[in-house]
Order: C-alpha cells, then sequence, then structure tokens
C-alpha cells in the first residue's frame, strides 16, 4: 500500500521564449487552490491525496495539465471551477470527468 491514494500532479511549467505552457494559464495558482482545497476536506496526509507541482508534462498544446496517479488521468481545465470538479467528483466520489479528460 502506497502512503498516499493519489497524487495530483500539476504542471506548473513556464517556458521562457513565450511559447505554450501551463503557467501561461495560471497553473501555479490553480496547483494552490487544490492544495487548499484538498486540506479543507480533510484529504490530505497519508492514505488520502496529495497535490504535486510538476515540470513540463509534455503536453502544452491541449492546454493546462493535470494527471492524476495512479489511475494514469490526465485533464485539462480553464478555472477553479474545473480544479473543484475534478476533486469533487474524481477523488471524492470516484468518477473521472469526461468532459476535462485528455
Amino acid at each position: 500500500m502506497s502512503y498516499f491514494k493519489h497524487h495530483l500532479f500539476f504542471c506548473t511549467n513556464q517556458r521562457e521564449d513565450g511559447s505554450a505552457c501551463c503557467q501561461n494559464h495560471n497553473a501555479q495558482a490553480m496547483r494552490e487552490h487544490a492544495k487548499q482545497r484538498i486540506k479543507a476536506l480533510g484529504l490530505n496526509g497519508q492514505g488520502g491525496i496529495r497535490i504535486n507541482g510538476a515540470g513540463c508534462l509534455d503536453r502544452c498544446s491541449e492546454g493546462p495539465v493535470v494527471v492524476v496517479y495512479p489511475d494514469e488521468t490526465w485533464y485539462t481545465y480553464v478555472d477553479q471551477e474545473d480544479v473543484d470538479e475534478i476533486i469533487d467528483e474524481h477523488m471524492v466520489n470516484g468518477r473521472p470527468v469526461a468532459r476535462l479528460k485528455i
């Protein structure tokens, strides 16, 4: 059994040349929002959910990216409401969010 049930890896990469990257879509703030939300729901810590930052996940053309492990589910998102939906539906209720999957 692993220490955490799930990891959510938020790409927070910033490309210096100005090309497409997750940080152009406020990725670090979305990661922080997810981290605070998981903590507020009491889902953090051993046996729970860990919110991680990641470097480039190499799917830049698909918008900001978060990947859920061990479920191998890749998402894109637009705003905090999308991130909340991923948390509520996938993390809490065990139902992947089809409309946000990539």
